[in-house]
């Protein structure tokens, strides 16, 4: 089973980015005398695509690659050199300067939602089976021990030292593939990249506009058909942003005849219920996007839309909810289109 639904995360992955480069790659409109250059890698645990325009795209595109691996090394829970993995293991640590940046962020977002995006989650993620694929439905009484070791407020973290609370775990996996995209948009801007867009396991990011000046289309996954890129939720058009969707489709398991997917609500300990089906997050900040896209599918539209009225300078979002209603906050309005009916959040 859990072979197959890998299989499916994978498909869904690449449907995004086959839509998104098509769309971008082989327009009529594009320069096609500008240099450029696209690599494909396997890393976090997904299928990831990199196209840069300029004169130096190659090395620039190379050296994206090299920072990739370097990442997920770093940032692994399951590799044993990683120094996430030996934080977990013996409980505290000495900082890389990437670890300290990612928990800065993080904290920032834990604090400001309510602590619906929580990287010490892991424990419960662990329970779960979603760390090593072996996924089943946990006891009550196992979910309540482990959710007595979460909480981001409960580890503690200054002058380049960490130390975690008894038998608690970090995880940077809702963070770490905004925080690469992020890099790798600084390796492009060394390069003088003139244009650019990357997607690492549906996670777009792109560079400026296209070559030509006109915006890059994201196609948004629609949750009824996440193998079908013909079948879409919606198409963004942006330059300079990250577009990063959540949803529940997207790595699941079923058993007895129910759907348990891997987005957890730390305060009850199981998947999270929220009457949301998806969750796309547009911002400038990658990192800030990748755990937001968390963040707001465990919030519900609701409370969702009342953290965007306060932060609206940070992030722009478009949500889709159990019923199928489409909502889109009024910074992306204008540059958001579906064949569904969609409403406009002001």
């Amino acid at each position: 089973m859990m072979v197959r639904e890998m299989k499916k995360m994978i498909l869904s992955c690449l449907i995004a980015v086959i839509f998104l480069f098509s769309g971008c790659e082989n327009a009529d409109n594009n320069n096609v005398d500008v240099p450029h250059a696209t690599k494909e890698i396997f890393a976090m645990d997904t299928y990831m695509m990199l196209t840069a325009y300029g004169e130096q795209a190659e090395k620039a595109v190379d050296e994206a690659v090299v920072e990739i691996k370097r990442l997920d090394k770093l940032l692994s829970v399951g590799e044993p050199d990683s120094e996430v993995y030996h934080i977990n293991s013996d409980g505290k640590g000495t900082l890389s300067e990437d670890v300290q940046l990612l928990l800065e962020k993080s904290s920032w977002i834990y604090n400001n939602t309510g602590g619906t995006y929580d990287i010490t989650v892991y424990p419960l993620m662990k329970l779960w089976g979603f760390t090593e694929e072996k996924q089943s439905v946990p006891s009550q009484k196992e979910i309540d021990k482990v959710l007595g070791y979460i909480g981001f407020d409960k580890l503690h973290y200054a002058d380049g030292e960490i130390s975690l609370a008894e038998n608690q775990g970090i995880d940077f996996g809702g963070i770490a593939k905004g925080y690469t995209g992020e890099r790798i948009m600084q390796i492009f801007e060394k390069y003088d990249v003139i244009s650019g867009v990357i997607s690492l396991g549906g996670n777009v990011q792109c560079f400026g506009a296209k070559t030509d000046g006109s915006l890059w289309k994201c196609g948004i996954t629609d949750p009824d058909n996440p193998q079908d890129s013909n079948k879409l939720l919606g198409i963004v058009s942006v330059r300079d942003k990250a577009v990063i969707t959540s949803g529940g489709y997207e790595r699941f398991f079923e058993e007895n005849g129910k759907t348990y997917h891997h987005i957890m609500d730390v305060k009850t300990g199981y998947p999270a219920k929220s009457g949301l089906r998806s969750v796309t997050i547009v911002s400038n900040d990658g990192t800030l996007a990748d755990g937001l896209s968390t963040a707001c599918f465990v919030m519900g539209k609701e409370k969702a839309v009342s953290f965007w009225e306060k932060h609206k300078d940070k992030f722009d979002m478009i949500l889709m909810t159990d019923e199928n209603r489409i909502f889109v906050t009024e910074g992306i309005a204008g540059n958001f289109s579906s064949e569904r009916d969609f409403e406009r959040i002001a």
